[in-house]
């Protein structure tokens, strides 16, 4: 098992395309064509973790944060993020970061959240924009359905909670080729007419180049006639945070204790409570004060996440409730997350999950 074979798995669940741009995700440290020995999953890379992955022969970690956010000027190991990259390059371990990228897409860190809470009807809060494109291509009428398969088996053709979606429409197509050509249909030098279906598909724009080496392999013509148009439409299945709803309303009160038991929490900072029932609720995994105003604006009852501050609180104004559940703590069941999709795609490796709580805050409760 090599280290780019595990890459690939957590690339195709997650791509680096969707992670944000002031993110590091990605192989952080090492080399992928390395032998996999074991794989350790975990929120943070701390030294223990390090130590973790050395004693069980795990040459590969894979974390939500990345240890590297900001660039190193030196490694002299005078910090801790430093003595790790030491200690990791020191025993060969390399480390790979799943973060904003699995934030992003409807069945990542969110999702969790929403099972957690037994939620229903979710969606992404803040869809992303301007990650899409539409291939349109002119294909003879005996070669649409193999060349449409062919589009989707590359990954085109999905819209939301459908796949395999296009449009057809049927035209007259004109070509001539020169002395050099080598025509699949008429002869060269002879302007041939021919009964063709113009194919749409949308696909995000970061599979635009393996999407047209499907057409071209599937597509019996010479010279491949295509465009491909850039779509201002959001991605429903791309985004930051959720919404949901809970299958009946309850009291706030009881929402709070389902959140406490749920992710166990020994404190929920929260702004004031200013109705009896809730249901509908917004979401997001790490710090997300920047989804307040979409909160609102979707009438959600409660917005749960992290990193919120002072000031964030006010913004609530009334209108719903702000519940602030810790970083780690919001994020914790991510490590199941990519535990889950490793062992399903290598049942046969050392996947493990980390023993350690990385979590390096704490609360005195008296």
């Amino acid at each position: 098992m090599k280290i780019s074979q595990i890459i690939s798995v957590l690339e195709k669940k997650a791509p680096l395309a969707y992670q944000e741009s002031y993110d590091n995700a990605g192989l952080i440290i090492g080399n992928k064509h390395m032998d996999c020995s074991g794989i350790l999953c975990t929120l943070d890379v701390t030294g223990e973790i390090i130590q973790e992955a050395i004693q069980h022969n795990c040459n590969l970690i894979v974390a939500h944060h990345p240890i590297i956010f900001k660039g190193l000027s030196k490694i002299n190991g005078a910090n801790e993020v430093e003595r790790i990259v030491i200690d990791a390059i020191k025993n060969d371990i390399a480390i790979y970061a799943v973060h904003t990228n699995l934030d992003n897409i409807s069945d990542g860190v969110n999702s969790t959240i929403a099972q957690q809470l037994g939620l229903i009807n979710t969606r992404i809060l803040a869809p992303k924009k301007n990650g899409l494109v539409k291939l349109v291509s002119f294909v003879p009428r005996d070669f649409a359905e193999k060349v449409k398969n062919a589009l989707f088996e590359a990954g085109a053709g999905n819209i939301g909670e459908y796949s395999e979606t296009s449009f057809s429409s049927e035209g007259t197509g004109s070509f001539k080729g020169s002395q050099n050509s080598n025509p699949v249909i008429g002869q060269k030098g002879i302007r041939e007419l021919v009964k063709e279906i113009r194919i749409e598909v949308i696909l995000p724009s970061y599979l635009q180049s393996t999407v047209l080496l499907a057409l071209k392999d599937a597509h019996p013509y010479e010279e491949v006639a295509y465009d491909f148009f850039p779509l201002n439409n959001e991605n429903q299945l791309v985004g930051s945070g959720m919404i949901g709803e809970l299958t009946i309303p309850i009291a706030s009160t009881e929402f709070l204790k389902l959140l406490k038991a749920k992710f166990t929490l020994s404190v929920i900072k929260h702004s004031p409570i200013i109705t009896e029932k809730v249901q509908k609720i917004a979401f997001c995994g790490g710090s997300g004060s920047f989804l307040i105003p979409l909160a609102k604006a979707a009438k959600a009852d409660f917005f749960v996440s992290a990193d919120i501050k002072y000031h964030d609180f006010f913004e609530a104004d009334n209108q719903m409730v702000i519940a602030d559940i810790g970083h780690w703590e919001s994020e914790q069941y991510t490590v199941d997350l990519v535990f889950a999709e490793l062992t399903a795609k290598f049942p046969n490796f050392a996947v493990l999950k980390t023993a350690n709580m990385t979590n390096p805050v704490r609360y005195f409760l008296g």
